[in-house]
């Protein structure tokens, strides 16, 4: 189960992206899978325009909560960025480039957290 701090973060992230029009939002809880992060949030955009977007709310608005990037790994002009804030990994990638590395069906033993955990309208894009 994921701390408030954590689900808190992953709200946020996951409000950011989707104000980005963000689309095919998944939260993972990973903790029990791995030592590194608790949660990762994986998120489509359809151009490296729109990832570098996404990527520049989701950073603004975490540090407007007190949170920075412990790490990024990536560029603004990618078409996949990592930004890593401890217990959760927000990736945020092309559609190409998501289908190629399918981190979904790679952490597919991972709990889902639910859209409306994150806050979101259940659909297709939360």
């Amino acid at each position: 189960m994921l701390s408030d701090d954590t689900l808190t973060t992953l709200r946020e992230a996951a409000s950011a992206a989707h104000d980005k029009k963000g689309f095919s939002l998944v939260a993972l809880e990973v903790g029990d899978l791995t030592s590194y992060a608790d949660a990762f949030l994986l998120c489509s955009a359809a151009s490296e325009r729109q990832v570098g977007a996404i990527v520049d709310a989701v950073r603004d608005r975490l540090r407007a909560g007190g949170r920075r990037p412990l790490q990024v790994e990536g560029s603004s002009g990618a078409d996949w960025v990592l930004l890593d804030f401890g217990d959760v990994i927000v990736h945020v990638f092309t559609e190409t480039r998501r289908d190629y590395y399918a981190l979904d069906t790679l952490w597919g033993d991972a709990p889902r957290v639910g859209a409306e955990a994150l806050g979101l309208e259940p659909g297709p894009d939360a």
